[in-house]
């Protein structure tokens, strides 16, 4: 129930009338351009639904059967630490944040230069997602170059469960490791479903196409009865059209269409929804983000909140070559924009380079922007306590509330102490040489890589998942 005392600023992007209209241009999209569909058994689970038209690999949509899917599919999806423990609800209104995600290379802290990524990296990073309190969740950090070929995921999965007891988000480079990868989950963290710590992230092909690694992999995930991301990701004027408009209907569309499918895989399938919006630049042969695409991001948040689904989104990372000036500017206006508006999860914060190169250090400065950005969205009371009328007409003109009771009381918390950089006055600064925020960052990335250790039963958990992993190398030559 809303506290009607309580000041919260919000961010509200489309109109009842506009939800409505971006709803049926998707549905006719579905209907009438459709979907093609590259999984065999994907085809052969739409075709057994009188609501869906194939011709050869085209599936069409009715909008009757998206009706029936958001008729059946859950509203929130509890999740949980790899202890067994409630870690949060996605649904519920509250944005929870993540690190992430399949970075190729490195970001040294200190000296900014890059190496591929490894074993170690995957360890350092998840313990560092694992103790900074801004995140819920750990995302596949990076693609591990120094490990056996054909075990890369396995060895990913394995740094992830063994260095933190949050939840994981999964995204699997190669199709053969995956359910695999699922199988050293459950041998680690007992069974997956029943309390469920991980969550698979897949992609369809934007647009309209459910290739054949996704469908399956969506399939084999369902039936161990695990939530899902269904995710797209777009670049305006390239794979979807240039205008916000038309990019938004046609995420929104591939969106339904996997909603869809997974509700015919198993009715009432946990599934999480959301887009990735980007632009092309046609100059220099990049994609990337910008304001508009974290608009998208707001009003795709919107669209899931009024059918009752679960949403993903964008993390505000990839702009920049470090920590540096328009990364943060980045960080700040995702990460503001997903604490005021409908955002639900946003799992993959401290990529950049384009999102190739994991950086410590942008993900040290995004839990102090996620922290500040929280607080701001939560407000404030405004009632006869918090007012205070008597302390204020008692302290009269001129007067200060320096020793005011309400001051001795709560001046310890009412404002924001950022973990980074002190509130200096300028003789301070000056007196302390003049020191420099980015320097300042570094030093503190630098220490918390250092002390951060890894969470209990961390040699046990490592040497149960080697054993497994040895094993499936065996097996496969």
């Amino acid at each position: 129930m809303l506290n009607p005392d309580h000041v919260r600023p919000r961010l509200q992007v489309l109109s009842e009338l506009q939800i409505d209209k971006v709803h049926k241009y998707s549905t006719q999209i579905l209907e009438r351009a459709g979907v093609r569909v590259d999984s065999p058994r994907a085809r052969e689970i739409f075709s057994a639904s009188n609501g869906v038209r194939l011709d050869k690999d085209l599936v069409y949509i009715s909008p009757d059967l998206v009706d029936w899917a958001l008729s059946k599919v859950p509203t929130t999806i509890d999740i949980f630490n790899s202890l067994g423990n409630p870690a949060f609800t996605l649904g519920d209104g509250q944005v929870r944040f993540g690190v992430g995600v399949t970075n190729l290379f490195y970001q040294d802290p200190e000296t900014e230069r890059l190496s591929d990524f490894s074993r170690a990296h995957m360890a350092l990073g998840t313990r560092l997602a694992h103790t900074l309190p801004a995140f819920d969740l750990v995302s596949t950090i990076g693609i591990i170059k120094d490990v056996p070929e054909g075990s890369d995921d396995l060895y990913g999965v394995l740094e992830m469960a063994a260095n933190t007891t949050k939840p994981l988000v999964l995204l699997n480079s190669d199709p053969t490791q995956f359910e695999a990868s699922l199988d050293l989950l459950e041998h680690l963290r007992g069974n997956l479903a029943e309390k469920p710590s991980v969550i698979p992230y897949f992609n369809p092909v934007t647009p309209l196409i459910i290739n054949r690694e996704t469908g399956d992999k969506i399939i084999l995930s369902i039936q161990r009865g695990l939530p899902i991301i269904f995710s797209n990701y777009g670049m305006a004027g390239t794979t979807t059209p240039i205008s916000p408009a038309g990019t938004l209907a046609t995420l929104n569309a591939e969106l339904l269409a996997g909603l869809v499918f997974s509700q015919l895989v198993q009715e009432s399938a946990p599934i999480i929804l959301g887009s990735l919006p980007a632009y092309f630049d046609m100059k220099t042969m990049s994609d990337f983000y910008d304001p508009h695409t974290i608009l998208l991001n707001a009003a795709c948040a919107e669209m899931m909140r009024h059918y009752h689904i679960p949403h993903a989104g964008t993390s505000g990372s990839g702009l920049g070559w470090s920590a540096d000036l328009p990364g943060a500017g980045l960080l700040w206006l995702n990460h503001l924009v997903s604490s005021l508006g409908q955002t639900g999860l946003v799992p993959f914060v401290g990529g950049t380079l384009g999102s190739k190169a994991f950086s410590p250090a942008l993900v040290v400065l995004a839990n102090d922007v996620i922290m500040q950005s929280k607080y701001f969205a939560s407000g404030f009371n405004l009632d006869d306590s918090t007012v205070n009328l008597d302390e204020i007409i008692s302290t009269g003109a001129g007067g200060n509330f320096l020793m005011a009771k309400s001051t001795r009381q709560n001046f310890r918390n009412a404002y924001y102490n950022s973990s980074l950089f002190p509130r200096l006055t300028m003789e301070k600064w000056e007196q302390k040489g003049y020191p420099d925020s980015s320097f300042l960052l570094k030093q503190e990335t630098i220490r918390l890589l250092n002390e951060i250790k890894p969470a209990p039963g961390y040699e046990n958990i490592l040497d149960a998942g080697e054993r497994f992993i040895r094993k499936f190398i065996a097996t496969k030559h």
